[in-house]
C-alpha cells in the first residue's frame, strides 16, 4: 500500500504555470518523492492518485522521453510510477494504471458503471441458436469449455457450473478498469471497460469494448492495428491484429489471428491460428488452424484442425433456422473446397476431401480419407495411418507451442496413438469383420453411415488398424519395461502390474485432454454432488489427469490384453512379451515403410513438373535436387529411417533381457 499526501500550495502553483487545471486541487494524492516537472496541460476531475515520474523511457527507433503526463484529462485515475501520458484528444476516466506505462495518442479509455471485463459474457457455440452457450471467463480451459457445451444431458453440472462462473465474474467486478505495469498503448481508438494486463502492447487497435485481455510479463499480449473486438476474453501470449473483427469470443493462450479473420460467438484455445477467413459459433480446440480468404468454420467443434482453402460447412436447411451442428475429431484436414453438410461427425485424424451432404458418421473410423466421388462420399478406413502429413503434423505440433506462461490453462496430449484412438481402431475392426459377413466377402461395395466403403479399401483397413493395434500395444509394453530391471518372474509381473486404478473401459477427448469417460463422470458427480467445488478444483482435476495419463493408458492397455493376446498381463510369460516385441516390431518396421514409400511420391517425376522451364530433362532434374534436394537426404525420410533402427534395436535390447531370463529360470 502506497503513503499518499496531497499537493502542497508550491506544486499546486507550478501545476498552474504549466498549463494545468484541477476541478479540485484537494482530490489529488501523490506519493513521497513526487514532483510535478514533468506534467503539462493536464486537467484533473475527480479522485487522483499519482506516482513519481522520474525516469526515462526509450521509445522504439531510439527515442527517448521523460515519464510524465502531458495533454491529457484524467477522471478518476490512479497512475502509477514513471508512466507516460501524452496527446489524449478526449480522457481517461476510471482507471488504474500501473508503472512503467506508455499511452499515447489514444482517442478515449473509459470504464462507465460497474462492469466484469467480459467475463460471464454468454458465447452460443455450435448452434448459433442457442442451447449450449458457455460463459466465458479469465480462466476458462478448453476441458471445461467443453463440458459446458455438450454435457447438455446433465443439466444439474450446468447449472453448477454457470453459478461457479458467475460468482467468479462477480469477484471481478469493479467501477474501475485496471491497466497493469509496463503496457504500450498508442495510436488507439476507443477502449471502454477493457482491463488489460502486465506488458500488453496495443498499436493501432480501433476498438476494444468490455473485454479483458490477460497479458503479463512471461507471454505479453499484442493487439494491433484496425483490430475491433466486443465482448471478448484474451488469454496470455494471444496475437491479435491486421483488422480482426470479433464480438463474443474467447481468444486462448498463444492463439494467433491476423489478416481481417473475423469471428462471433466462437471459442479459440491454445496455439489456434486464424487468418483472412471467418468463424461463426465455432468451438475451436487447441491447434484449429484456418490460414484462407474463403474459408468459412461454422456451427462446428474442431481440434488440431487444418482446414484447406474453401472450406466451408453448413449449418442451415432454411427450414427452422441454423440449428444444425458437427464434429470433426482432433487431428483432421480438410482439403481445398471441401464441404460438409451438417449434422455430420468425423472420426479422428481424418482426411475430408470433397462435398458431403448426406450427413455421415465416421467417428468409429479414425485415419481414414472421406472422398467424394460421383456425388457419393467414400470412406477409406485406415488410410491416414501411412501418411506422411499425418506424422509430420504430430511432430510439429509440440514443436508449434507458443505458450510461454508457466500457467498453461489447456492440458494438452499430442499422442496419435492412445486408448482415445486405439478403442476405436478395435471397434473399426470388429464393425468392418461385421460388414464382411453380413453383406459377403465377395461383395465389391459395403454401406457404412451415409458412407460407401470398396472391398479393397475395407480389406486394407482392417489389416491397418491391426498393424495400429500391435504398434501401440507393443510400445506400452516396452516403455514399461524399459530400463527396469527384473532378476526373476515376480520381478518381471510386479513392473507390469497397473499402478493407477483409473483407466479401463471407455476414454474420450476433452479437447485436448484425452481421459478415461469414468473420471469425467465421477467429477461431474463431485461437481453436482458437492455446493462448495470450485473451480480451482475442477483445474485441478483436469491437470492431475494429465499428469496420471501414461499410468491410466497402462491400466487400459492390461484391460485390453485379454481380448488382443489371449492372456491377463499377470499371465504373460517372458516367451509372450518376446513375441508380442517381435510382432510390434514388424508393426512399426511396416508402418514406417509405408509412410517411406509415401514420402517417395513426392520426388517423382509428375513431383518435378515445372521445374527446370526452359532447360533440358537433366536440367530440370538438378533444378529440382537444388530446390527440394534428394530423396535419401530428406529430413523426414532420413528420421523414418533412422526410427526404424532406434526401434528395431530397442526391441532387440529387450528381447535379450528376457531371454536371459528365460535361461535364468530353466537353470533354476
Amino acid at each position: 500500500m502506497k503513503n499518499y499526501r496531497k499537493l502542497n500550495i508550491a506544486e499546486i502553483n507550478q501545476l498552474t504555470t504549466q498549463f494545468c487545471t484541477a476541478e479540485d486541487w484537494s482530490k489529488i494524492n501523490v506519493v513521497e518523492g513526487f514532483s510535478p516537472d514533468h506534467i503539462t496541460h493536464t486537467r484533473f476531475s475527480g479522485e487522483i492518485e499519482l506516482g513519481i515520474f522520474e525516469k526515462e523511457m526509450e521509445l522504439p527507433g531510439g527515442l527517448k522521453k521523460k515519464t510524465g503526463l502531458h495533454h491529457v484529462t484524467l477522471h478518476n485515475c490512479s497512475i502509477g510510477n514513471n508512466s507516460l501520458i501524452e496527446n489524449i484528444p478526449n480522457y481517461i476516466a476510471n482507471y488504474r494504471i500501473g508503472s512503467d506505462c506508455f499511452i499515447q495518442n489514444v482517442n478515449l479509455i473509459l470504464t462507465e458503471g460497474e462492469s466484469c471485463f467480459g467475463n460471464n459474457t454468454e458465447v452460443s457455440v455450435l448452434n448459433e441458436t442457442g442451447g449450449r452457450e458457455v460463459p466465458i471467463y479469465n480462466r476458462l480451459s478448453a476441458q471445461l469449455a467443453y463440458i459446458i457445451a455438450m454435457y447438455r444431458h446433465r443439466p444439474d453440472l450446468i447449472a453448477r457450473l454457470r453459478e461457479m462462473i458467475e460468482a467468479y465474474s462477480l469477484a471481478q467486478k469493479s467501477c474501475y478498469g485496471k491497466i497493469g505495469n509496463g503496457v504500450h498503448i498508442v495510436n488507439t481508438g476507443t477502449i471502454r471497460n477493457v482491463c488489460i494486463g502486465d506488458y500488453c502492447q496495443i498499436d493501432g487497435t480501433s476498438r476494444l469494448e468490455n473485454g479483458s485481455i490477460n497479458s503479463n510479463r512471461e507471454a505479453p499480449v499484442y493487439i494491433g492495428p484496425n483490430v475491433t473486438a466486443e465482448d471478448f476474453i484474451v488469454s496470455s501470449g494471444a496475437h491479435i491484429s491486421d483488422g480482426v473483427v470479433m464480438s463474443r469470443c474467447f481468444i486462448g493462450q498463444a492463439c494467433h489471428l491476423t489478416h481481417l479473420f473475423s469471428a462471433h460467438d466462437s471459442l479459440f484455445f491454445s496455439n489456434c491460428q486464424s487468418e483472412n477467413g471467418e468463424a461463426c459459433a465455432i468451438f475451436a480446440g487447441p491447434y484449429t488452424v484456418t490460414m484462407h480468404k474463403s474459408s468459412l468454420l461454422i456451427a462446428g467443434m474442431f481440434s488440431f484442425l487444418n482446414a484447406g482453402s474453401g472450406s466451408n460447412q453448413s449449418n442451415h436447411m432454411y427450414k427452422l433456422g441454423p440449428i444444425h451442428q458437427g464434429v470433426v475429431e482432433r487431428g483432421s484436414k480438410t482439403t481445398s473446397d471441401s464441404y460438409i453438410l451438417w449434422p455430420a461427425k468425423v472420426g479422428a485424424f481424418s482426411l475430408i476431401m470433397g462435398r458431403h451432404v448426406n450427413h455421415p458418421d465416421t467417428s468409429g473410423m479414425p485415419f481414414s480419407y472421406l472422398i467424394e466421388h460421383g456425388n457419393r462420399s467414400y470412406l477409406v478406413p485406415g488410410a491416414n495411418l501411412k501418411s506422411v502429413g499425418t506424422i509430420r503434423d504430430a511432430q510439429k505440433w509440440p514443436k508449434r507451442d507458443k505458450r510461454t506462461d508457466p500457467d498453461k490453462l489447456d492440458c494438452i496430449n499430442f499422442n496419435l496413438l492412445s486408448p482415445y484412438t486405439i478403442q476405436k481402431m478395435l471397434q473399426g475392426i470388429d464393425t468392418l469383420q461385421g460388414l464382411k459377413q453380413t453383406s459377403g466377402e465377395t461383395s465389391e461395395c459395403y454401406s457404412f453411415q451415409s458412407t460407401t466403403i470398396k472391398n479393397s479399401s475395407l480389406n486394407k483397413g482392417i489389416d491397418l488398424y491391426t498393424l495400429a493395434v500391435h504398434k501401440f500395444m507393443g510400445n506400452s509394453i516396452i516403455k514399461r519395461l524399459e530400463g527396469a530391471p527384473f532378476s526373476d518372474l515376480n520381478d518381471l509381473h510386479d513392473r507390469l502390474k497397473p499402478t493407477d486404478l483409473l483407466g479401463e473401459g471407455e476414454w474420450i477427448d476433452l479437447s485436448g485432454l484425452i481421459v478415461p469417460k469414468q473420471a469425467v463422470k465421477d467429477e461431474i458427480d463431485h461437481i453436482v454432488g458437492n455446493p462448495d467445488s470450485t473451480l480451482e478444483e475442477t483445474e485441478s482435476f483436469f491437470q492431475a489427469m494429465h499428469r496420471r495419463y501414461y499410468d491410466m493408458e497402462w491400466t487400459w492397455v492390461c484391460s485390453i490384453m485379454p481380448r488382443w493376446y489371449g492372456k491377463t498381463v499377470d499371465r504373460l510369460s517372458p516367451g509372450d512379451i518376446i513375441r508380442i516385441v517381435r510382432q510390434w516390431n514388424e508393426a512399426v518396421v511396416s508402418l514406417d515403410r509405408m509412410l517411406y514409400d509415401d514420402a517417395r511420391k513426392e520426388f517423382s517425376m509428375i513431383s518435378r513438373i515445372g521445374f527446370g522451364v526452359d532447360g533440358s530433362t537433366r536440367q530440370r532434374d538438378f533444378d529440382f535436387e537444388q530446390v527440394r534436394g534428394e530423396f535419401e537426404n530428406d529430413a523426414f525420410v532420413k528420421m523414418v529411417c533412422k526410427h526404424i533402427e532406434d526401434k528395431t534395436a530397442l526391441g532387440n535390447e529387450l528381447i535379450d533381457r528376457l531371454e536371459a531370463l528365460i535361461t535364468s529360470i530353466s537353470q533354476h
